[in-house]
C-alpha cells in the first residue's frame, strides 16, 4: 500500500497497514460497543433486548428525514432522535417494568415493531448524503493543534496526558486504601501494573498518532466508558442495578424501587440506540431500511464475552467493550481470509455459545466448591 498525506511524507510500502487497521477497527465497531455498554446494563439487571438492531436503524432513518428531507441544522436533528430513542427505550420498560410482560417478549415485539417503521418512514428507499458536520461525528479526527507532520502530535500530547492521569489515581487510591488500612497490592507489583498499562496506553495512541489520530467516534466512547465504569462501580443507582440483578426480590425487599430502576435501564438502553444509531448513519452516509440487521447478536455476545452472567448482576463496562473489540477482530479477520457472511453468522452464533457455556460451567464449578 502506498499512501502519502500530511503524516507520511513518503511512500508507506506497507508500513501505514496497522495503524489504519486500528483506526478502521474502531470507526468500523464504534456502533456495536455502544450498543454494548447499554446492553450490558440490560443484562446485568437480568433482563435483555433484542431490539437494538431495529431501533438503530429507525433512528439513523428519523434523522435522515430531519436532516436532508426537512433540511434541520443536524444538532437539533441529534438532540430530536436523542430524545425519540429515550421514548422508544421507555415504551419498552413500562411493559416490561410495570405490566410485568418478558423482556424477551417485549423486545422481540419491539424489534419487529421498529424495523417495520424504519421501512415505512424510509418508504423502502435509502436517503442522503448528510452533511460534512454529521458525517464527521463517525468519520472525523480531532484536528491536530500542534500542525504535526509525520504524527499527530495533538494525539501524543493527549496519550501522556492520559497517562499522567492513570499514574496519579493508581497513587491516589492507593494511599486512600492504605489510609483506611485496606489490603493493597505489593509496591513492586504495583510499579510493574503501572508501566505495562502507562506503555499500552502509549503505544495505541502512537498506532493512531501515525496515521491521521485520534477519531472523534473514539472519544464519544471514551467519555461513555468512563462514565458508565463510574456509575457502575461508584453510585448508589450503579449498585442498585448490579443488587436487582443479582436478585430481585431481595433487592426490593432491601427498599430498591426495582420497577422504577428496571424502567430507566431500558430508557437508557434507547438512548444507547439512539447514539449508536447517528453513528452508523454517519458512517454510512445514508440511511437504509437494512441498517442494523445482527446488531442485537454482535452486542449481546459481546457482553458475554466481556464476562457478562446469564443470571444477572455481574459483568463490567471494560469487559463489554473488549467483548465487542473482539467481535470486531473476529469479523474483519472472516473477511480478510474470504470466509461468506453466512458463515460468519454460523461462527459468531457458536463464539456466543460458547461463552454462555463457559459461563454456566464455572458457575457450577464455584457450587460445588
Amino acid at each position: 500500500l502506498h499512501t502519502k498525506n500530511k503524516y507520511s511524507q513518503t511512500s508507506t510500502q506497507g508500513t501505514i497497514i496497522r495503524p489504519m487497521k486500528i483506526t478502521n477497527l474502531i470507526l468500523q465497531n464504534s456502533y456495536i460497543m455502544i450498543l454494548a455498554i447499554g446492553m450490558l446494563l440490560v443484562i446485568v439487571s437480568f433482563n435483555i433486548d433484542l431490539s437494538v438492531g431495529s431501533i438503530t436503524a429507525f433512528i439513523g432513518a428519523m434523522a435522515a428525514i430531519f436532516i436532508v428531507n426537512l433540511n434541520m441544522n443536524y444538532i437539533l436533528a441529534i438532540i430530536l432522535v436523542l430524545i425519540i430513542g429515550a421514548l422508544a427505550g421507555a415504551v419498552q420498560g413500562l411493559w416490561v417494568a410495570y405490566v410485568k410482560i418478558p423482556a424477551f417478549i417485549v423486545t422481540l415485539g419491539g424489534m419487529l415493531i421498529y424495523r417495520g417503521l424504519s421501512m415505512t418512514v424510509l418508504n423502502g428507499k435509502s436517503i442522503g448524503p448528510f452533511p460534512k458536520g454529521f458525517q464527521n461525528i463517525s468519520s472525523g479526527f480531532i484536528p491536530d493543534y500542534f500542525n504535526g507532520t509525520t504524527f499527530h502530535l495533538t494525539s501524543i500530547f493527549i496519550g501522556f496526558t492520559l497517562t499522567l492521569i492513570y499514574i496519579l489515581y493508581e497513587v491516589y487510591n492507593r494511599k486512600n486504601l492504605l489510609k483506611y488500612n485496606f489490603e493493597v497490592i505489593a509496591f513492586n507489583l504495583l510499579l510493574a501494573k503501572i508501566i505495562l498499562i502507562s506503555l499500552a496506553i502509549n503505544a495505541f495512541i502512537f498506532s493512531l498518532a501515525s496515521y491521521k489520530g485520534i477519531p472523534n467516534v473514539l472519544v464519544l466512547l471514551f467519555i461513555l466508558i468512563v462514565f458508565y465504569s463510574f456509575v457502575g462501580s461508584k453510585t448508589v443507582i450503579g449498585r442498585h442495578i448490579y443488587a436487582l440483578g443479582g436478585n430481585e426480590k431481595a433487592a426490593r425487599l432491601s427498599g430498591i424501587k426495582t420497577k422504577r430502576l428496571t424502567f430507566w435501564v431500558f430508557v437508557n438502553m434507547g438512548v444507547m440506540c439512539a447514539l449508536s444509531g447517528i453513528v452508523f448513519a454517519a458512517r454510512l452516509n445514508v440511511a437504509t431500511p437494512k441498517a442494523g440487521q445482527g446488531f442485537e447478536l454482535d452486542a449481546i455476545a459481546a457482553c458475554f464475552i466481556g464476562g457478562a452472567s446469564t443470571a444477572g448482576g455481574i459483568g463490567t463496562i471494560i469487559g463489554a467493550i473488549i467483548g465487542g473489540l473482539v467481535m470486531g477482530v473476529m469479523n474483519n479477520g472472516m473477511s480478510l481470509i474470504g470466509v461468506g457472511i453466512d458463515l460468519q453468522q454460523t461462527i459468531k452464533g457458536g463464539v456466543l455459545l460458547l461463552a454462555v457455556a463457559f459461563d454456566l460451567f464455572t458457575k457450577s464449578r464455584a457450587a460445588k466448591g
